[in-house]
């Protein structure tokens, strides 16, 4: 087990990332606003399952195939990209039906939001990398655990800690999405909004040469 100045200094430089706005705080505000609060909070579960993957895959050394086979890091980044496009298109040109009393959408949609959510994340190479290239910071070698074990324990520290930011976007997103109830035309409104920030999130990652 890391000692506990060790879980310390994970926890803190971790907020450190995990609360300044990015992509995926984005995205959960986004499937929030356009999905409403299911749809937020499956799309909150769908993110947190796919960076498991991630720490599983930065546990076993799997995502240094990143620094071996750099052209698998660039059809990762497009493939992720493009569906994130994809789905924020998919949104704004939708005709679906929203319940105006209950402000959600049907129930189908948010269980479509965690599947997304889950794809979306998986496959995003920069969150393998960010994992590959943070947690070995806080391993000791000399630990009663294997380096494996520890990053598996760090990783997963890192994923909870990530995925309470995107917690606290779905509240606050959920906060705006109250307001656009009453009417069919502002639920409308809502959910182009949605979908031209998933479009929008796509085209940065697309476009971003890092």
């Amino acid at each position: 087990m890391p000692s506990l100045e060790t879980l310390l200094a994970v926890i803190v430089a971790t907020a450190l990332f995990a609360y300044m706005p990015g992509p995926s705080t984005l995205y959960a505000a986004a499937q929030t606003i356009a999905r409403g609060r299911r749809g937020g909070w499956m799309a909150a579960l769908g993110i947190h399952l796919g960076g498991y993957v991630h720490v599983v895959a930065a546990a076993f050394g799997l995502a240094v195939l990143f620094s071996l086979v750099p052209v698998l890091y660039t059809v990762l980044k497009i493939a992720g990209a493009g569906y994130l496009i994809w789905l924020g298109i998919r949104l704004i040109l939708s005709k679906n039906a929203v319940d105006v009393h209950s402000g959600e959408f049907t129930a189908k949609s948010p269980r479509k939001a965690f599947y997304e959510s889950m794809i979306v994340e998986v496959l995003n190479p920069k969150t393998a990398i960010f994992y590959v290239a943070f947690l070995p910071q806080f391993t000791e070698l000399s630990a009663a655990l294997p380096v494996w074990a520890q990053l598996l324990i760090l990783g997963t520290i890192v994923n909870v800690m990530f995925s309470s930011a995107d917690v606290l976007c779905v509240l606050l997103a959920d906060r705006v999405v109250t307001l656009f109830k009453e009417s069919p035309s502002a639920n409308r409104v809502a959910e182009r909004i949605g979908g031209g920030l998933l479009a929008l999130l796509g085209l940065n990652l697309a476009l971003n040469r890092q």
